[in-house]
């Protein structure tokens, strides 16, 4: 893992799969100030839209309750069903507001990162008993980071709060003396118009602290130059290895292109250097390449050639073209179909004319 090796041999930014790999493992970027901000928020949303509702909800059965406890039975059975009653009057009061806060969090861990299954974190780890990673952790920068966020979250809601509610200290006071119900509605807005300011300061806490922890998060991703190699080599496979079977590959390739080379109608050969043998039979389309070389191997299709009255014909431009062009088991290219037609030609009467002197 990253975090295991020499931070400072960590220089390289990492592959996309060692990112994979810590999303896998349930490493990912994640600031707790956006699920505040979030389950915060929603539960602002909850108390402007929800709260009138949730009152009237509950208000009126309890107040009917309360009425009625004269008539309420003691027996065990009689106190479980109005236990049971009571239970659905709260949950239909307040179900959809713990909905809402319910997907608040959810929606607080999705925009940062998408859903994760992991039980790495559930695994023990020795590692944290060790008094240096302890201290580490107590002194660290990521303690630094939290000791500084938690006290500029202090000055900034304090700030928030100072500003919303010391304006209001008069009215406050004056509070005492009004009707409950009259006290509730000015408490309501009252709350509403802090939770709202508290919401837009910790967007800011929120927005820094996730930029951050997602900086730490790439950083503890850093790769060292060789845990790239490792990586490559394990996704590509090891060069030495790749080498040898490119080279048995090679190996079973020439085997096969010498083994067609007595198949050929007629070697086209720079003496010195190329050999390109071509086959044709009547009725294709156009001669096909059935080997090729350079240098020993060019000598040596010639040399099996000589051994299977296959005709070699000198032409040190076609030869060179040819094999420059054409690859094995492939028909010459049109723009030397003229060239190739009068070597085969040459070919086919020089036949002719051994066959006619033999007979």
């Amino acid at each position: 893992m990253a975090e295991d090796n020499d931070p400072e041999s960590q220089t390289e930014d990492p592959t996309q799969k060692r990112l994979d790999e810590a999303l896998e493992r349930g490493d990912v970027a994640k600031s707790q100030e956006i699920n505040t901000w979030f389950v915060i928020a929603g539960g602002t949303l909850v108390v402007s839209s929800f709260s009138g509702s949730i009152g009237g909800g509950l208000v009126t059965p309890m107040r009917n309750l309360l009425a009625n406890s004269w008539m309420i039975k003691t027996d065990g059975r009689s106190l479980l069903a109005l236990m049971q009653q009571l239970e659905l009057v709260v949950l239909a009061a307040v179900g959809v507001p713990l909905l809402m806060l319910a997907l608040a969090a959810i929606a607080g861990n999705m925009l940062q990162h998408r859903l994760v299954w992991s039980a790495e974190s559930l695994k023990p780890k020795f590692s944290k008993l060790s008094p240096a990673a302890g201290f580490k952790r107590i002194f660290g920068k990521q303690a630094a980071a939290n000791f500084l966020k938690g006290l500029g979250k202090l000055i900034a809601l304090g700030a928030v709060m100072t500003m919303i509610l010391w304006p209001e200290r008069h009215r406050m006071e004056a509070m005492v003396k009004l009707d409950p119900s009259a006290m509730l509605g000015a408490t309501t807005s009252m709350t509403i118009h802090l939770l709202g300011a508290v919401v837009a300061a910790l967007a800011i806490v929120a927005i820094a602290d996730y930029f951050f922890q997602y900086r730490s998060w790439f950083q503890r991703q850093k790769m060292s130059l060789q845990e790239i190699k490792e990586e490559f080599k394990q996704s590509e496979g090891d060069p030495h290895i790749k080498g040898k079977i490119r080279q048995l590959r090679q190996q079973r390739a020439k085997k096969r292109m010498m083994a067609a080379v007595p198949k050929a109608s007629v070697i086209i050969t720079n003496p010195t250097h190329y050999s390109v043998a071509l086959s044709y039979e009547r009725g294709m389309s156009a001669p096909i390449c059935v080997a090729k070389g350079v240098d020993n191997l060019a000598f040596k299709i010639r040399e099996i050639a000589r051994e299977h009255d296959i005709p070699i014909v000198e032409n040190v431009p076609l030869a060179r073209s040819l094999y420059a062009t054409v690859e094995i088991d492939q028909e010459i290219p049109v723009e030397y179909y003229h060239a190739v037609a009068e070597v085969i030609g040459y070919v086919v009467r020089l036949k002719r004319g051994f066959g006619a002197g033999r007979g």
